[in-house]
């Protein structure tokens, strides 16, 4: 999967409190008034599995049958409590502004790129879009300038939805003459000035329309096979890729998780990750519209532990280090406090009671709970592996934890873990519309996972020589990822075939793109980017990769250039090199160690390295 930059910040958690004689207390309890959950040994999906068509089905369902509950709750300030907007008032600003954009705009059929941080003018500006105006294209607001002029130009942009606080990035958009029509900025009520127009103007310009009887946007039908949204896996360069989906794919990404997890309209989600991927504006947005949940806003990670206590989420969908990080923190607070040893007991007792079928877990760990909001039930991690023990340990004390695969090419969800019968270390079971395969596999069972699903993208924009490549003629997408599937259908990847580097937090690094830029570099002949493991013994914290470039430099150039070096000048020189590399690629992408190749890379007939055989030589 395709996904995020996430630097996370010190997490900080009240003292725990938990008392000595809870262990006494356990014998008290009234077991016939506890919640019994998963008393059954389910291995079926859940029978009344959702069969939308389109996003549109479910919106419009949604606001009509909850009208009055929660949906979006953001914070006009970090000082100020949560605002609550009701399903009610975003029914009618997405019906406002999509009849602003189309009636108004004439922006029916175009493009439209939305760009910002997370906010509640971004969920009516994509859901408008979803539901009749055009084709959006969800742009990471952390580019650089040139790869958002780059993705606005490819993507042929009419508009572009922008947070204020990109203000300044938009100014350097207009002097480029990009032929951008509208420039519409979130939060703003400024009326419509040559091209330049406040979104919440056109909400309300819209409803005034519609007060009249216009019921236009509303009434637009959804071809759900018609293409509908571009997400760019990667934004530098001219390689990078767009990937085309409809409304199918998404609708079919709700169906496929109501069928192996539930949520209710009491259910709340956290919004943590960016919105612009995938995996966060389908399963992060779009599952709780469906099912009438509400979705709370977190205002930065800095504030992700005051906003989960204030906010009080049942569900959290996000990346392994963040929840690693949760995980080391409050185990942190319980060593501190010396109840490590009286958590491992009560885990061991209530595991126990558990298989009989009674749930005593909230109670006992009341006080993590608390720590976490109060509410939370469920944690969904993605994106890249996480430590088994991570996801055991929540389990244990009573949280659902979840893992699901995919990437943006399945819209994203292609397996997910059933609720009702975990398997912690795997990446869950192929939903149920889903065929997954092993092809070839070797004597462990192992080889590329491949996916035939009706989330599966229409294909790569304007590349239909990589999406033959990419879909094969029996309609499988081949992921690239190698993995087993065991006998009970849990699919278990063991590693990455293609050349895609994974960061621990789920950003995605294509080295052809860094090894291009390298290659135009006089000095060096050769090159192959990947991601190297940390030495056992490091004192870092962080397990993540370290971005490597393994060069083979151009000795005759050199010399050239700067007469006869020594190995340790002409290491000097490429580094050099590589530096002013660095800085025309974002900080998660700038390679961070240099090895110095003797002799060639092995290639292939069509003279590409063969990663994997080179790497095995380190």
């Amino acid at each position: 999967m395709s996904f995020l930059n996430i630097k996370i910040p010190k997490i900080k958690f009240k003292k725990m409190k938990i008392g000595n004689n809870i262990l006494d207390e356990l014998q008290y309890i009234d077991y016939e008034k506890l919640e019994r959950k998963n008393v059954k040994n389910r291995n079926t999906p859940y029978e009344d599995m959702t069969h939308y068509k389109t996003v549109k089905d479910f919106f419009l369902k949604s606001i009509k049958e909850y009208s009055n509950n929660a949906c979006i709750l953001e914070k006009p300030s970090h000082k100020e409590p949560y605002k609550t907007f009701t399903y009610k008032q975003f029914g009618e600003d997405v019906l406002g502004l999509g009849t602003a954009l189309v009636q108004m705009l004439d922006l029916k059929d175009k493009r439209v790129v939305i760009i910002g941080e997370t906010q509640y003018e971004w969920y009516v500006s994509y859901m408008a879009m979803l539901c009749g105006v055009g084709i959006a294209v969800p742009t990471d607001k952390e580019l650089p300038l040139n790869e958002l002029t780059n993705i606005i130009v490819r993507s042929n942009a009419s508009a572009i939805i922008y947070s204020k606080k990109l203000e300044g990035t938009v100014k350097k958009l207009k002097d480029k003459e990009l032929g951008i029509k509208y420039y519409i900025q979130m939060k703003s009520s400024e009326e419509l000035e040559e091209n330049d127009v406040g979104l919440n103007y056109l909400i309300e310009e819209g409803k005034k329309i519609v007060q009249k009887g216009n019921d236009f946007f509303e009434k637009i039908e959804i071809n759900p096979e018609e293409f509908k949204i571009l997400f760019f896996t990667s934004g530098t360069t001219s390689n990078s890729k767009g990937v085309m989906l409809n409304n199918r794919n998404l609708a079919e990404n709700i169906n496929a998780v109501s069928a192996y997890v539930k949520l209710y309209p009491v259910d709340r989600l956290f919004s943590v990750l960016p919105l612009h991927h995938c995996y966060e504006s389908t399963i992060g947005f779009l599952l709780p519209i469906a099912t009438g949940a509400s979705i709370a806003i977190c205002e930065g990670l800095k504030y992700i532990v005051p906003n989960i206590q204030e906010s009080s989420p049942t569900a959290i969908l996000t990346v392994p280090l963040l929840v690693e990080s949760l995980y080391k923190k409050i185990n942190e607070k319980i060593v501190k406090s010396k109840k490590d040893k009286l958590i491992n007991t009560l885990i061991a007792i209530t595991n126990a009671v558990k298989k009989a079928g009674i749930d005593v877990k909230r109670k006992v760990f009341k006080e993590i709970y608390n720590n976490l909001g109060g509410n939370l039930r469920i944690i969904v991690s993605a994106a890249a592996p996480i430590d088994k023990k991570v996801g055991q340990w929540l389990e244990d004390i009573g949280i659902t934890f979840l893992q699901g695969y995919g990437l943006t090419e399945t819209a994203p969800i292609a397996a997910l873990t059933p609720e009702y019968n975990p398997c912690v270390g795997s990446v869950g079971k192929a939903v149920v519309q889903a065929d997954i395969k092993v092809e070839k596999p070797n004597e462990n069972g192992e080889g590329e996972i491949l996916i035939k699903s009706p989330t599966l993208m229409i294909g790569y924009y304007e590349d239909e020589v990589e999406t033959k490549k990419a879909i094969d003629k029996e309609g499988y997408f081949h992921s690239g990822d190698i993995g087993y599937i065991d006998e009970n259908g849990y699919i278990f990847i063991t590693g990455r075939s293609k050349n895609v580097i994974v960061t621990q937090n789920g950003k995605n690094i294509y080295p052809e793109e860094i090894e291009m830029l390298l290659d135009k570099q006089d000095e060096i002949k050769d090159v192959m980017v990947y991601g190297k493991k940390p030495e056992e013994d490091s004192k870092k914290e962080e397990k993540e990769l370290i971005i490597t470039a393994r060069v083979i430099p151009d000795y005759t150039k050199i010399e050239e250039i700067y007469g006869k070096l020594s190995a340790e000048e002409i290491y000097d020189v490429i580094w050099k090199k590589i530096k002013e590399v660095n800085k025309k690629l974002t900080s998660y992408k700038a390679v961070k160690s240099l090895e110095i190749k003797e002799g060639e890379f092995e290639k292939t007939s069509t003279m590409k390295i063969k990663r994997y055989k080179e790497l095995s030589n380190k």
